[in-house]
């Protein structure tokens, strides 16, 4: 995947950026705090940590570091660095629903708030760090991104490419759809299981995620180059790693599908394939709903 050379970046938002330090709910270990990020990794809710986990000791975060994205100038920077990498996917992605969204929905798109921090920062939703992975919170309605915690995406066995971390971003932009519909407050992570709303609004955000790069690399002021099989297999990779059975698995525990908050790794290789052939809201139907336009 790459930023294409004329890509035209001068009239994007730049992502707000912070960093400040903590306190968030952790069991303690590497181990506790991977699973809080995965927890999280796809629109989980840092209040809920607590409960996620039973309690835990306060473990405090370190103080944040501020990030201005001063260096993303040009499609380039995008192509090197991982958080201008998020700033430009943002962009593109906000460019994208701005028409699809009153086309397929009759709905007005209102650009997310997003958030580029190191360390730790103050959600909405909560303190939010690294540990806690990228996430959407609905209270501030804005999307978080600590791009050092996509390092954490190989142990699952999934791919820390660049397409890869474009899915992520995309995906947390799905959640934005999702509150714009009045449909984010069915996911209840108390009320899991294999056919829980919780998994259905997951599994419809891949869907979005999906979506979203099929439609990159097309059209007049496209921002990616065309967006190769290998690419798209990266991004595959990852919509499985974070499957609720792999995470069970690799976690050393038993594979729970009323347990399951996010959908399995067939699920959302499923979602994610679906959004990306077809291209259509009407496809990520998954709360069968019936109000998209074809």
């Amino acid at each position: 995947m790459t930023f294409r050379e004329d890509a035209d970046i001068s009239g994007r938002r730049k992502a707000t950026t912070g960093g400040r330090g903590g306190r968030i709910a952790a069991g303690g270990g590497i181990g506790s705090l991977l699973l809080i990020g995965l927890f999280l990794l796809m629109g989980g809710n840092p209040g809920d940590i607590g409960q996620m986990i039973g309690g835990g000791n306060q473990a405090q975060l370190p103080g944040g570091q501020t990030s201005e994205l001063e260096h993303c100038n040009t499609p380039e920077d995008g192509n090197i660095h991982a958080d201008c990498r998020v700033d430009y996917t943002a962009g593109a992605v906000d460019q994208m629903w701005e028409t699809l969204l009153p086309e397929q929905a009759g709905i007005e798109y209102v650009p997310p708030g997003r958030v580029v921090f190191q360390g730790a920062t103050q959600s909405g939703c909560g303190q939010a760090s690294a540990a806690t992975g990228p996430f959407y919170c609905p209270a501030d309605q804005s999307a978080y991104f600590d791009v050092s915690f996509f390092d954490q995406l190989d142990q699952l066995g999934g791919t820390n490419s660049p397409l890869a971390q474009m899915y992520i971003v995309a995906h947390e932009f799905g959640h934005h759809i999702q509150q714009l519909e009045g449909t984010l407050s069915l996911s209840n992570y108390n009320d899991p299981g294999a056919d829980s709303n919780a998994v259905k609004i997951e599994l419809q955000a891949d869907c979005y995620a999906g979506i979203w790069v099929s439609h990159a690399d097309k059209g007049e002021g496209a921002w990616l180059e065309p967006v190769t099989r290998e690419q798209v297999a990266s991004a595959i990779d990852t919509a499985r790693a974070v499957g609720d059975d792999n995470i069970q698995q690799r976690s050393g525990g038993q594979v729970r599908p009323d347990t399951w908050t996010h959908g399995s790794s067939e699920q959302r290789q499923s979602a994610f394939i679906t959004g990306y052939n077809e291209g259509t809201m009407a496809a990520c139907d998954t709360l069968d709903r019936g109000v998209y336009r074809s």
